[in-house]
Protein backbone atom coordinates (compact mmCIF):
# COMPACT_ATOMS: atom_id res chain seq x y z
CA UNK A 1 0.00 0.00 0.00
CA UNK A 2 0.81 3.61 -0.25
CA UNK A 3 2.18 5.62 2.21
CA UNK A 4 1.57 8.93 0.26
CA UNK A 5 -0.27 10.31 -2.79
CA UNK A 6 -2.33 7.81 -4.24
CA UNK A 7 -2.20 9.47 -7.58
CA UNK A 8 0.09 12.55 -8.85
CA UNK A 9 -1.70 15.61 -9.02
CA UNK A 10 -0.61 19.26 -9.55
CA UNK A 11 0.52 18.87 -5.98
CA UNK A 12 2.54 15.96 -6.82
CA UNK A 13 3.59 13.48 -3.80
CA UNK A 14 5.75 10.47 -4.02
CA UNK A 15 4.48 6.99 -4.69
CA UNK A 16 5.57 4.13 -2.04
CA UNK A 17 4.75 0.61 -2.30
CA UNK A 18 4.24 -2.22 0.79
CA UNK A 19 4.01 -5.49 0.80
CA UNK A 20 0.44 -6.44 1.14
CA UNK A 21 -1.52 -9.28 2.81
CA UNK A 22 -5.76 -9.45 2.66
CA UNK A 23 -7.40 -11.62 4.32
CA UNK A 24 -10.85 -11.39 5.32
CA UNK A 25 -13.23 -11.96 8.48
CA UNK A 26 -15.63 -10.56 10.75
CA UNK A 27 -16.21 -10.45 14.13
CA UNK A 28 -18.91 -12.39 15.78
CA UNK A 29 -22.08 -10.24 16.53
CA UNK A 30 -25.90 -11.07 18.94
CA UNK A 31 -28.45 -13.17 17.89
CA UNK A 32 -30.39 -10.03 17.34
CA UNK A 33 -28.32 -8.04 15.44
CA UNK A 34 -28.44 -11.53 13.04
CA UNK A 35 -32.05 -11.73 13.38
CA UNK A 36 -32.48 -8.23 11.33
CA UNK A 37 -30.55 -9.16 9.08
CA UNK A 38 -32.30 -12.38 7.84
CA UNK A 39 -33.50 -12.44 4.35
CA UNK A 40 -37.59 -12.29 3.82
CA UNK A 41 -38.38 -13.00 0.50
CA UNK A 42 -41.95 -11.30 0.50
CA UNK A 43 -39.99 -7.67 1.24
CA UNK A 44 -36.98 -7.55 -1.57
CA UNK A 45 -35.37 -4.26 -1.10
CA UNK A 46 -36.22 -2.42 -4.16
CA UNK A 47 -34.30 0.25 -5.77
CA UNK A 48 -34.49 3.78 -7.21
CA UNK A 49 -34.31 4.40 -10.63
CA UNK A 50 -30.51 4.67 -11.39
CA UNK A 51 -29.01 8.51 -11.17
CA UNK A 52 -26.76 8.82 -14.01
CA UNK A 53 -24.78 11.44 -15.56
CA UNK A 54 -24.89 13.29 -19.01
CA UNK A 55 -23.22 16.06 -21.54
CA UNK A 56 -25.09 18.41 -22.89
CA UNK A 57 -22.41 19.65 -25.91
CA UNK A 58 -25.20 22.15 -27.19
CA UNK A 59 -25.82 23.61 -24.04
CA UNK A 60 -21.67 23.68 -22.58
CA UNK A 61 -19.69 26.63 -23.17
CA UNK A 62 -16.69 26.48 -26.15
CA UNK A 63 -13.38 27.70 -26.19
CA UNK A 64 -10.89 26.30 -28.91
CA UNK A 65 -9.99 23.32 -26.69
CA UNK A 66 -12.21 23.07 -23.78
CA UNK A 67 -15.44 21.92 -23.41
CA UNK A 68 -17.54 22.65 -19.93
CA UNK A 69 -20.75 21.91 -19.51
CA UNK A 70 -22.18 23.14 -16.34
CA UNK A 71 -26.08 22.31 -17.10
CA UNK A 72 -26.08 19.63 -14.12
CA UNK A 73 -24.68 21.23 -11.10
CA UNK A 74 -27.22 21.10 -9.20
CA UNK A 75 -27.03 17.32 -9.58
CA UNK A 76 -23.71 17.66 -8.04
CA UNK A 77 -21.32 17.22 -10.43
CA UNK A 78 -19.91 18.97 -14.04
CA UNK A 79 -18.33 17.79 -17.19
CA UNK A 80 -15.51 18.19 -19.42
CA UNK A 81 -14.02 17.43 -22.62
CA UNK A 82 -10.84 18.53 -23.88
CA UNK A 83 -8.74 17.71 -27.01
CA UNK A 84 -4.64 17.93 -26.48
CA UNK A 85 -1.59 16.59 -27.25
CA UNK A 86 -0.60 17.77 -23.25
CA UNK A 87 -0.83 16.20 -20.29
CA UNK A 88 -3.93 17.88 -18.67
CA UNK A 89 -5.13 18.72 -14.81
CA UNK A 90 -8.15 19.33 -13.36
CA UNK A 91 -8.55 21.96 -10.36
CA UNK A 92 -12.33 22.01 -8.48
CA UNK A 93 -11.88 25.05 -6.00
CA UNK A 94 -14.39 26.06 -3.69
CA UNK A 95 -13.57 29.63 -3.34
CA UNK A 96 -15.32 29.93 -0.25
CA UNK A 97 -12.49 28.37 1.51
CA UNK A 98 -10.10 27.70 -0.84
CA UNK A 99 -10.47 23.97 -1.04
CA UNK A 100 -9.40 22.19 -3.62
CA UNK A 101 -9.45 19.19 -5.53
CA UNK A 102 -6.38 18.17 -8.22
CA UNK A 103 -7.59 15.54 -10.85
CA UNK A 104 -6.20 14.15 -14.30
CA UNK A 105 -8.12 15.10 -17.31
CA UNK A 106 -8.24 12.89 -20.54
CA UNK A 107 -6.88 14.90 -23.39
CA UNK A 108 -7.91 13.02 -25.94
CA UNK A 109 -11.93 14.65 -26.16
CA UNK A 110 -12.86 11.83 -23.59
CA UNK A 111 -16.02 13.27 -21.45
CA UNK A 112 -14.92 13.29 -17.69
CA UNK A 113 -17.25 13.98 -15.33
CA UNK A 114 -16.05 15.48 -11.43
CA UNK A 115 -18.25 16.10 -8.68
CA UNK A 116 -19.12 18.80 -6.28
CA UNK A 117 -18.80 17.37 -2.94
CA UNK A 118 -17.79 20.29 -1.18
CA UNK A 119 -21.13 21.41 -1.54
CA UNK A 120 -23.20 24.29 -2.27
CA UNK A 121 -21.66 27.64 -2.85
CA UNK A 122 -19.21 29.19 -5.52
CA UNK A 123 -16.64 27.02 -7.48
CA UNK A 124 -14.04 27.92 -9.73
CA UNK A 125 -12.82 25.11 -12.33
CA UNK A 126 -9.79 25.33 -13.75
CA UNK A 127 -7.74 22.95 -16.61
CA UNK A 128 -4.31 23.20 -16.59
CA UNK A 129 -1.85 22.07 -18.98
CA UNK A 130 1.62 20.63 -18.81
CA UNK A 131 3.69 23.28 -20.27
CA UNK A 132 7.23 21.18 -19.16
CA UNK A 133 8.60 18.64 -16.48
CA UNK A 134 6.33 19.03 -13.70
CA UNK A 135 4.90 22.61 -14.56
CA UNK A 136 1.69 23.05 -15.58
CA UNK A 137 0.01 26.91 -16.39
CA UNK A 138 -3.88 27.38 -16.80
CA UNK A 139 -5.59 27.11 -20.08
CA UNK A 140 -9.11 27.74 -19.13
CA UNK A 141 -11.56 27.99 -16.16
CA UNK A 142 -15.20 28.55 -15.44
CA UNK A 143 -16.47 30.42 -12.38
CA UNK A 144 -19.95 28.88 -11.33
CA UNK A 145 -22.24 28.95 -8.55
CA UNK A 146 -24.10 25.46 -7.29
CA UNK A 147 -26.84 24.72 -5.32
CA UNK A 148 -27.22 21.37 -4.66
CA UNK A 149 -30.91 19.78 -4.98
CA UNK A 150 -29.44 17.97 -1.48
CA UNK A 151 -26.38 17.17 -0.19
CA UNK A 152 -26.45 13.84 -1.57
CA UNK A 153 -26.01 14.36 -5.20
CA UNK A 154 -22.73 14.28 -5.61
CA UNK A 155 -22.20 10.47 -4.38
CA UNK A 156 -25.14 8.93 -5.80
CA UNK A 157 -23.46 9.04 -9.40
CA UNK A 158 -20.54 7.87 -11.76
CA UNK A 159 -17.89 10.40 -11.56
CA UNK A 160 -13.70 10.63 -12.70
CA UNK A 161 -13.08 8.05 -9.65
CA UNK A 162 -15.98 5.62 -9.81
CA UNK A 163 -16.82 5.16 -13.19
CA UNK A 164 -19.86 2.79 -14.47
CA UNK A 165 -23.31 2.77 -16.26
CA UNK A 166 -26.55 0.99 -16.29
CA UNK A 167 -24.40 -1.58 -18.94
CA UNK A 168 -21.94 -2.33 -16.33
CA UNK A 169 -21.16 -5.69 -15.21
CA UNK A 170 -21.13 -4.27 -11.44
CA UNK A 171 -24.32 -2.52 -11.95
CA UNK A 172 -25.90 -5.60 -13.12
CA UNK A 173 -24.09 -7.72 -10.04
CA UNK A 174 -25.55 -4.75 -7.71
CA UNK A 175 -28.75 -5.35 -9.01
CA UNK A 176 -28.56 -9.18 -8.14
CA UNK A 177 -27.46 -8.74 -4.77
CA UNK A 178 -30.90 -6.66 -4.44
CA UNK A 179 -32.79 -9.68 -4.96
CA UNK A 180 -31.73 -11.29 -1.53
CA UNK A 181 -31.97 -8.82 0.65
CA UNK A 182 -34.70 -7.35 2.19
CA UNK A 183 -33.74 -4.56 3.13
CA UNK A 184 -31.23 -1.85 2.05
CA UNK A 185 -28.58 -2.86 5.21
CA UNK A 186 -28.55 -6.29 3.81
CA UNK A 187 -28.09 -5.34 0.49
CA UNK A 188 -25.25 -3.48 1.84
CA UNK A 189 -23.65 -5.90 3.58
CA UNK A 190 -24.21 -8.55 0.70
CA UNK A 191 -22.01 -5.95 -1.40
CA UNK A 192 -19.38 -6.25 0.98
CA UNK A 193 -19.63 -9.52 1.46
CA UNK A 194 -18.98 -9.99 -2.08
CA UNK A 195 -16.17 -7.60 -2.66
CA UNK A 196 -14.85 -9.58 0.32
CA UNK A 197 -14.72 -13.07 -1.19
CA UNK A 198 -14.22 -12.07 -4.45
CA UNK A 199 -11.75 -9.59 -4.53
CA UNK A 200 -8.07 -10.31 -3.98
CA UNK A 201 -5.11 -7.77 -3.01
CA UNK A 202 -2.79 -7.10 -6.16
CA UNK A 203 0.80 -6.61 -5.14
CA UNK A 204 1.94 -6.55 -8.80
CA UNK A 205 -0.31 -4.04 -10.05
CA UNK A 206 0.70 -2.03 -6.51
CA UNK A 207 4.18 -2.45 -7.53
CA UNK A 208 3.53 -0.96 -11.31
CA UNK A 209 0.77 1.69 -10.77
CA UNK A 210 1.17 4.32 -13.64
CA UNK A 211 1.18 8.24 -12.08
CA UNK A 212 -2.13 8.87 -14.07
CA UNK A 213 -4.55 5.69 -12.51
CA UNK A 214 -8.76 6.05 -12.41
CA UNK A 215 -10.22 2.79 -10.99
CA UNK A 216 -12.20 0.47 -13.38
CA UNK A 217 -15.20 -1.18 -11.34
CA UNK A 218 -15.76 -3.59 -14.12
CA UNK A 219 -12.08 -4.48 -14.77
CA UNK A 220 -11.84 -5.17 -10.52
CA UNK A 221 -14.70 -7.30 -10.28
CA UNK A 222 -14.32 -9.09 -13.77
CA UNK A 223 -10.04 -10.14 -12.90
CA UNK A 224 -10.91 -10.89 -8.97
CA UNK A 225 -7.66 -8.28 -8.18
CA UNK A 226 -7.06 -4.73 -6.99
CA UNK A 227 -5.62 -2.75 -4.97
CA UNK A 228 -7.40 -0.63 -1.75
CA UNK A 229 -8.38 2.22 -4.35
CA UNK A 230 -10.31 -0.61 -6.49
CA UNK A 231 -12.10 -1.91 -3.91
CA UNK A 232 -12.96 1.08 -2.43
CA UNK A 233 -14.42 2.11 -6.28
CA UNK A 234 -15.72 -0.88 -6.42
CA UNK A 235 -17.90 -0.99 -3.47
CA UNK A 236 -18.91 2.92 -3.97
CA UNK A 237 -20.12 2.29 -7.71
CA UNK A 238 -22.45 -0.84 -7.22
CA UNK A 239 -24.04 1.04 -4.03
CA UNK A 240 -24.40 3.76 -5.93
CA UNK A 241 -25.80 2.46 -8.73
CA UNK A 242 -28.97 0.73 -6.56
CA UNK A 243 -29.73 4.32 -4.81
CA UNK A 244 -27.14 4.19 -1.81
CA UNK A 245 -25.05 6.96 -1.27
CA UNK A 246 -22.08 6.50 -0.73
CA UNK A 247 -18.24 8.33 -0.09
CA UNK A 248 -15.15 7.18 -1.79
CA UNK A 249 -12.67 8.37 1.31
CA UNK A 250 -8.87 8.70 1.02
CA UNK A 251 -6.80 9.67 4.04
CA UNK A 252 -4.39 8.29 6.31
CA UNK A 253 -4.23 5.40 8.95
CA UNK A 254 -2.36 5.45 12.06
CA UNK A 255 -0.23 4.64 13.37
CA UNK A 256 1.95 4.35 10.68
CA UNK A 257 0.38 6.90 8.38
CA UNK A 258 -0.41 4.67 5.73
CA UNK A 259 -2.54 6.51 2.25
CA UNK A 260 -5.26 4.84 2.47
CA UNK A 261 -9.05 4.61 0.60
CA UNK A 262 -12.02 2.79 2.11
CA UNK A 263 -16.11 4.13 1.86
CA UNK A 264 -18.62 5.46 3.84
CA UNK A 265 -22.30 4.79 3.23
CA UNK A 266 -25.76 6.37 3.99
CA UNK A 267 -28.99 5.36 5.14
CA UNK A 268 -32.16 7.10 6.72
CA UNK A 269 -31.83 4.60 9.72
CA UNK A 270 -28.03 4.52 10.56
CA UNK A 271 -26.85 8.55 8.79
CA UNK A 272 -23.04 7.82 7.53
CA UNK A 273 -20.92 4.90 8.64
CA UNK A 274 -17.51 3.75 7.92
CA UNK A 275 -16.75 0.76 6.09
CA UNK A 276 -13.71 0.22 6.09
CA UNK A 277 -11.00 -1.91 4.13
CA UNK A 278 -8.82 -1.71 8.02
CA UNK A 279 -5.03 -1.60 8.19
CA UNK A 280 -2.18 -3.52 10.24
CA UNK A 281 1.27 -2.26 10.88
CA UNK A 282 3.31 -4.10 7.18
CA UNK A 283 0.29 -5.74 6.62
CA UNK A 284 -3.65 -6.31 5.48
CA UNK A 285 -5.40 -7.89 8.62
CA UNK A 286 -8.71 -8.35 6.99
CA UNK A 287 -11.88 -6.44 5.11
CA UNK A 288 -13.22 -4.66 8.03
CA UNK A 289 -17.35 -4.23 7.08
CA UNK A 290 -17.70 -1.80 10.08
CA UNK A 291 -21.31 -1.29 9.57
CA UNK A 292 -21.09 -0.64 13.92
CA UNK A 293 -19.06 1.94 14.01
CA UNK A 294 -22.45 3.89 15.71
CA UNK A 295 -23.45 0.63 16.87
CA UNK A 296 -25.47 -0.21 14.44
CA UNK A 297 -24.72 -3.86 14.05
CA UNK A 298 -22.38 -5.55 16.50
CA UNK A 299 -21.36 -8.14 13.82
CA UNK A 300 -19.14 -5.65 12.38
CA UNK A 301 -16.10 -4.17 14.16
CA UNK A 302 -13.89 -1.14 14.86
CA UNK A 303 -14.58 2.58 15.64
CA UNK A 304 -12.59 4.09 12.91
CA UNK A 305 -10.47 6.07 15.55
CA UNK A 306 -7.14 5.54 13.65
CA UNK A 307 -8.49 6.65 10.30
CA UNK A 308 -8.32 10.31 9.23
CA UNK A 309 -10.47 11.65 6.48
CA UNK A 310 -8.35 13.81 3.76
CA UNK A 311 -10.51 13.66 0.60
CA UNK A 312 -14.03 12.55 -0.48
CA UNK A 313 -15.27 11.44 -3.48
Amino acid sequence: MYENSLITSIRKTVISIMTVLLLCSCGGGNEEAKESLEFDPDNIYEPPAMAEVSFDKDTAKLTDEVVFDLAHTSEGYFSVSVKSDKKLKMRVLFTDSEEHYDYDLDNDGTVCYYPLQMGSGSYSLIVYKNIEGTKYAALDYRNTDVTLADEFQPFIRPTYYIRYSSDSDCVRKAYELTRTASSVTQFIRNVYDFVCKTVRYDKKKAENLPSIYAPDPDETMNSGKGICFDYAALAAAMLRSQGVPCKLIMGNVSPNDLYHAWNMFYTEETGWITVKFEVSPNSWTRLDLTFSANGEDDEFIGNGENYTDMKEY
